[in-house]
């Protein structure tokens, strides 16, 4: 009997609508366990999880049982009304749109650290430098008037 396999990284980012530094550092780790939790429910597995206040990276065993861009709206659509709902954030949204990149096995460890770095790594480079540069590695054609709305401030909340 014949069965599909397969072997697919996808690295996931996204940001807060309009770029605000909403994703407080009180709550941040419960939210990244609730996307888990919806990744693990498309039968994907969540590799690494991490941001700032105002974006967030996710590195994800993709499972083609699920449309990609499935996942992402379930993760975006459910973590957006269950930060409402359990943190009171009631102007919470996320923009429109993310970035996907698929990774080899032989990348994953080094991904997995920039991912945890992130706090380290926003210390030296912008979300919009980081994500142009994403785009530039990965031979991506955009449109600047496409890109997430992009504004460099962030604090913790």
């Amino acid at each position: 009997m014949a069965n599909t396999y397969t072997q697919l990284y996808i690295h996931i980012v996204f940001s807060v609508k309009g770029r605000e530094s909403l994703i407080s550092k009180a709550w941040k780790n419960d939210l990244y366990a609730y996307i888990g939790g919806i990744i693990l429910n498309h039968r994907s597995k969540p590799l690494a999880i991490n941001g700032m206040p105002d974006h967030i990276h996710i590195l994800v065993g993709y499972s083609p049982s699920t449309p990609l861009p499935t996942l992402v709206e379930e993760i975006k659509t459910s973590s957006n009304k269950w930060i409402k709902e359990h943190f009171n954030v009631v102007n919470f949204n996320w923009q429109k749109g993310y970035g996907a990149f698929s990774y080899s096995r032989s990348s994953l460890d080094k991904l997995i650290r920039y991912i945890a770095n992130q706090e380290k790594h926003h210390r030296k480079k912008t979300f919009r430098e980081e994500y142009l540069q994403m785009l530039r590695d990965f031979e991506v054609e955009y449109k600047n008037e496409y890109l997430f709305d992009f504004q460099e401030i962030f604090a913790w909340s």
